[in-house]
C-alpha cells in the first residue's frame, strides 16, 4: 500500500507528532487512518512504536528500549542551551534565581528543556530551584 510508505516515510523523518492536517496534504483521511492501523499493528514487534498523541502521530522508540539507543542518538542543543549548561556546569550548584540574573527571563524554557533532555536536574529551595548536572551531563 503506497499510502502506508508515504506516512511511515513522513513519520520517520519529521521525528516529531504531525497532525492529520500535515498528512492530508498528501492523503485523503480514509487513507491516513488505515495506514497508521496498519503501521501500528506492523510495528507490534519492534523497538519502534507509532502512538497518536494529542490528535498528532509519531514514530518512537518504545519506553523500554530507549536507554539503550539514548547514547547513539545524536544531541542537538541550541547555542543558548549550550551556553545555559555551560554556566550551570562552571558554578554549580546554582540557583536558577542567579541563573536569570546572567541569562535573563528565558532561563525558565531553558532549565525546563535541559532537565527534560536529562543534563540537569532540579530541587526546591525558597522561592527558587537548585540546579545541578547529572550523570548524563558527565557521560
Amino acid at each position: 500500500m503506497e499510502a502506508k510508505k508515504i506516512i511511515e516515510a513522513i513519520l520517520f523523518a519529521a521525528a516529531r507528532p504531525v497532525s492529520m492536517e500535515e498528512l492530508k496534504k498528501y492523503l485523503k483521511e480514509r487513507e491516513i487512518k488505515k495506514a497508521i492501523k496498519d503501521l501500528i499493528e506492523d510495528y507490534k514487534q519492534s523497538a519502534i512504536e507509532i502512538v497518536e498523541i494529542d490528535g498528532k502521530y509519531v514514530m518512537q522508540l518504545r519506553n523500554e528500549y530507549a536507554e539503550y539507543a539514548k547514547k547513539f542518538a545524536p544531541m542537538e542543543l541550541s547555542k543558548a542551551l549550550l551556553k545555559t549548561l555551560a554556566i550551570i556546569a562552571y558554578h554549580q550548584p546554582i540557583k536558577q534565581s542567579e541563573l536569570k540574573k546572567i541569562i535573563g527571563s528565558q532561563v525558565y524554557d531553558y532549565v525546563k528543556q535541559l532537565k527534560k533532555k536529562g543534563f540537569i536536574r532540579t530541587k526546591k529551595e525558597g522561592k527558587t530551584k537548585v540546579i545541578e548536572l547529572t550523570t548524563y551531563f558527565y557521560d
